[in-house]
């Protein structure tokens, strides 16, 4: 039997990793095995991968940008999420193809569809059971996410203007989907969001 594939997406500051850690924590009190990974970087390889995209100093193009985040996609999936699916591990995931629509083909305003065919392909077509999208206005995200101290990465750095083209970008990708995504109000508490996402997934379970 194949494990369970969610993944979580949204703008930076929405709150994601919080909500995975108490996911992660119900499935495993259900008895149920998981793996936790995220991208780009959940992979050896994609630690590389992710330190020229998100560390590297100097420019880097939007295409050269798109093409590495499908590397280390395609690596992580062939590599990390396809084996443990095919145990029978429920799979989690901080980011996956949805990340590279919104970022890269509407953040940077290249062609969506082409940036999703390119990611289709990048993992032989696999896509979650279930993605999670939490969704808040930009600027109070980033105010959030601002709080935290942490140095902004090159993606990070970007302006407000760019967070909500993202997130918009996010949110005609659900209207789009609705049988895959399930959209929860990030500005909600922290336990209003994980007993919504808690329902839903048990639902996918019965």
């Amino acid at each position: 039997m194949s494990g369970l594939f969610i993944s979580f997406e949204g703008i930076d500051g929405v709150g994601k990793s919080t909500q995975i850690d108490l996911l992660e924590k119900h499935l495993s009190q259900l008895g149920r095995k998981t793996l936790r990974s995220f991208e780009p970087g959940g992979t050896e390889l994609g630690q590389e991968i992710r330190n020229m995209l998100l560390h590297r100093k100097g420019q880097l193009g939007a295409r050269a940008e798109a093409l590495l985040f499908a590397a280390d996609r395609a690596h992580h999936s062939d590599t990390k999420v396809k084996p443990a699916l095919a145990e029978g591990i429920d799979v989690i995931l901080d980011r996956y193809l949805d990340s590279s629509v919104a970022y890269q083909g509407v953040g940077r305003d290249l062609d969506a569809k082409q940036i999703r065919d390119l990611s289709l392909f990048a993992v032989q077509g696999l896509l979650p059971n279930l993605t999670i999208l939490l969704d808040m206005d930009a600027a109070a995200a980033l105010a959030r996410r601002d709080k935290t101290g942490n140095e902004p990465d090159r993606l990070e750095s970007e302006k407000v203007e760019f967070f909500e083209a993202v997130r918009q970008g996010y949110l005609k990708l659900a209207a789009a989907e609705p049988e895959r995504f399930f959209v929860v109000d990030a500005s909600q508490g922290i336990e209003q969001m994980a007993e919504l996402i808690r329902a839903r997934v048990d639902e996918l379970l019965k």
